[in-house]
């Protein structure tokens, strides 16, 4: 596997997974919706060193080339939604890793997709935040529709709206 700065995509539905449940359920809804509409899903991690598990190719004093961190990257993400995606054996699905910033390598590919789906939230901290920054961030720069997937399992507590629900009039 290349090292890749770009997310190999050509149509139907990007989902930003990072190993959260709020990305497990958006993946959920993004093969619930893709069983329907008969697109293709593409799975997409991105990472850098930092955040990229350990290569099997590591060992003390060693460096291992940007790839074998990539192919890490893949695998960890093909073990994180196996569970799910077993559930939808129908579906196109594609996974892919890609070097650098989440929300800067979705919004990149946007053009390239017909929608991005991502969790409210991810591993990020400021659990109080109603999206996360990433989210937040491809929302309001992302060149294709983009479905934030409100959790099932959060209650929302006495005055808190879903997006849809909102009254504007106020």
């Amino acid at each position: 596997m290349a090292t890749t700065k770009e997310i190999d995509v050509d149509g139907g539905v990007l989902v930003g997974h990072d190993g959260s449940d709020f990305s497990d359920q958006a993946l959920r809804w993004a093969l619930e919706y893709a069983s329907t509409t008969g697109q293709a899903v593409t799975v997409v991690r991105a990472w850098v060193l930092t955040t990229a598990p350990r290569p099997d190719s590591w060992e003390p004093g060693y460096m291992p080339p940007l790839e074998d961190f990539a192919e890490a990257v893949v695998k960890r993400l093909s073990a994180d939604i196996a569970g799910v995606v077993a559930d939808y054996p129908t579906v196109d699905v594609r996974t892919t890793a890609v070097h650098g910033k989440p929300a800067t390598r979705i919004i990149e590919a946007s053009a390239k997709v017909a929608i991005i789906v991502l969790g409210r939230r991810g591993l990020g901290g400021f659990k109080g935040l109603v999206l996360g920054s990433v989210s937040e961030q491809i929302v309001r720069h992302a060149q294709a529709t983009v479905v934030i997937v409100q959790p099932t399992d959060i209650e929302a507590t006495p005055g808190q709206r879903k997006v849809l629900d909102a009254d504007f009039d106020e």
